[in-house]
């Protein structure tokens, strides 16, 4: 009976250990051809589609996406734009984490929510030239 439990135990710390990836955010509104790319699967966009850490977003010629992200931040993408969700990690009871967005190309437009406030260079922005650290603003990155 001991044995059991203590496999029970197990089988369950292991599923706690080990959960499945956690929505970042979610999309709020798409115009135009856009893509999500979750690994190597393209994701059909539609409102309220869930966001992970690691999603590659691409728009097309007329293509634009807004999201709104778990810390109330939120992104308008631009036409021909291609955006990485790199990093992104929030701890809600104490209003901290990190989060990390690769701009390739593109316009991204964003309002700043708690975790550029929590401390500096929570936020970050990488470009194919520069790095921009974020606290408590609204911005435009603009990447040719």
């Amino acid at each position: 009976m001991a044995r059991k439990i203590a496999l029970l135990t197990l089988i369950a710390c292991l599923g706690i250990a080990a959960p499945a990836a956690a929505e970042i955010g979610r999309v709020k509104s798409s115009v135009g051809p856009v893509q999500i790319q979750r690994g190597s699967t393209q994701l059909p966009v539609r409102p309220g589609l869930k966001l992970e850490q690691g999603d590659y977003i691409v728009t097309g010629k007329n293509g634009r996406l807004g999201i709104a992200f778990i810390d109330d931040t939120r992104f308008a993408v631009g036409p021909n734009s291609k955006v990485r969700l790199s990093r992104f990690g929030y701890d809600r009871t104490r209003q901290t984490g990190e989060f990390v967005t690769e701009v390739d190309r593109g316009s991204l437009g964003v309002v700043s929510g708690k975790i550029a406030k929590s401390k500096q260079d929570a936020m970050k922005v990488r470009t194919p030239t520069s790095m921009l650290g974020v606290r408590g603003t609204k911005f435009v990155v603009d990447v040719k």
